[in-house]
């Protein structure tokens, strides 16, 4: 079992990326913000899934010299996919379920 080395200043990019990316998309998808620490988790998870199916389908996203808005587009296109699925499946509404 190896041990995983992340930096703090890595993880703090993670976090800086994942608020922009989850606040921007949540603002799209829902017309309001979830809170910080959902935008952050949104985000996030949004960049896991972003970044995953770029390399599925080999998309390549690069702002020259600005590696970090590169990452937060993967992030955001990622994060509205996430969204957008927990919507269809009907987690995250405010329906009310009328019992009969």
């Amino acid at each position: 079992m190896t041990n995983i080395n992340l930096p703090m200043d890595t993880l703090l990019v993670w976090i800086l990326v994942g608020l922009v990316a989850g606040f921007l998309a949540s603002h799209v998808m829902l017309g309001h913000g979830v809170g910080i620490l959902t935008d952050v988790v949104v985000g996030i998870l949004g960049g896991l899934i972003g970044g995953f199916l770029a390399t599925y389908f080999k998309v390549h996203i690069a702002i020259v010299g600005h590696a970090i808005i590169s990452e937060m587009i993967v992030a955001f296109i990622g994060a509205l996919i996430l969204l957008l699925l927990l919507r269809v499946i009907g987690l995250g509404s405010n329906r009310q379920r009328v019992w009969r």
